[in-house]
């Protein structure tokens, strides 16, 4: 039972970080890509940074849906016979 549970919060460990280097990389990318679109065509600056805050909010809606799994696994442990 002991090993279960440390190997699930090994498991949560990852999930929250892995997700939180992917979201962070994810938007680091997008950001230097709009300062580039941004830099190429400046009159399309306010929609770019429309889709730019949507996208942004897409990708950490997807890390704190992992964290949540990841809390669920933590307190709720499905895993667990008794």
């Amino acid at each position: 039972m002991e090993n279960v549970l440390g190997l699930v919060a090994l498991a949560c460990g990852l999930i929250v970080g892995l997700g939180a280097l992917g979201a962070s990389v994810g938007i680091g990318m997008m950001g230097g890509k709009f300062l580039e679109s941004g830099a190429r065509q400046p009159e399309l600056m306010n929609d770019l940074q429309t889709k730019m805050f949507l996208l942004a909010g897409l990708i950490d809606a997807a890390f704190l849906i992992g964290v949540a799994i990841a809390l669920l696994f933590a307190f709720a442990n499905p895993f667990t016979l008794a």
